[in-house]
């Protein structure tokens, strides 16, 4: 769809649910709330403008990784993406420009991930949804130990997740990558952590510490004010929560009607 207010802007939707927003001439223009959550992760992981390698797990209209290639020229991207006919349809409307360091790979995330070379990557960023839930293969501790070899030791992993109270999904998320790795945080709006809402939350993983500061200044100063939880706030929200071994796992919750819907 088309955004009738910026020239070459588009919006994707998959199913009804928005999944996508590219500006062709902006691509540092990042629209929608968790994908800027995301970006803010991508921007403090190490030093303004210096190349990273960097896997995303879940393509859409490669919004984040046009965003890294604008912000950070120079940097590798492998972008793993499932839907092959999607692909096709962004490659003919919102192609990616010349020289961009980003490969796309029509294949599953697990899959591709199990066979990616030790230490390869930076950062890792899941954004990976069947049509509004989260598969139920990318929420396992042996997933969170395949994203952990993957990654550099300074590395960094965060992922888009979507769940409302009483967050039986995100604590088990939290829960399943603290087993793996040291440091957690969590990125999500005040309302959302209340549990007045369903919505997104980006969690982030990694052994190396994380500029907490950094982030939280960030996402303090966007349109819809985020807030950033580790330490002992996290551990109580984990509570008693056990990591997903693959026999467990589930997807997601299904989002309340509306909650991502389009028009």
């Amino acid at each position: 769809m088309p955004d009738i207010d910026r020239e070459r802007a588009w919006l994707l939707t998959v199913d009804g649910a928005p999944q996508s927003y590219v500006d062709l001439d902006a691509p540092t223009h990042v629209e929608f709330e968790y994908a800027r959550r995301l970006a803010h992760v991508l921007d403090t992981a190490v030093g303004p403008g210096l190349p990273l390698d960097v896997v995303h797990l879940g393509g859409g209209a490669l919004t984040l990784p046009r965003y890294v290639a604008a912000t950070r020229p120079g940097s590798r991207q492998d972008v793993v993406e499932a839907d092959r006919g999607l692909l096709r349809l962004v490659a003919e409307h919102l192609p990616l420009p010349a020289d961009s360091g980003i490969t796309v790979h029509g294949a599953d995330a697990r899959q591709w991930l199990d066979a990616a070379p030790d230490d390869s990557a930076d950062l890792l960023v899941a954004d990976v949804f069947g049509g509004s839930r989260v598969p139920a293969h990318l929420t396992t501790a042996a997933y969170a130990r395949a994203a952990d070899r993957v990654l550099r030791p300074h590395g960094r992993y965060a992922a888009n997740l979507a769940d409302g109270a009483p967050f039986a999904f995100l604590r088990s998320q939290l829960a399943t990558f603290a087993e793996v790795f040291e440091e957690l945080a969590l990125i999500a709006e005040p309302a959302v952590l209340r549990g007045r809402r369903f919505g997104n939350a980006v969690l982030i993983a990694s052994h190396a510490p994380i500029d907490i500061a950094a982030l939280a200044r960030r996402t303090a100063s966007d349109a819809f004010p985020a807030r950033v939880e580790h330490g002992g706030p996290l551990r109580r929200l984990i509570g008693d929560a056990k990591a997903v071994r693959d026999e467990d796992a589930v997807p997601s919750p299904e989002p309340p009607g509306g909650a991502f819907s389009v028009g």
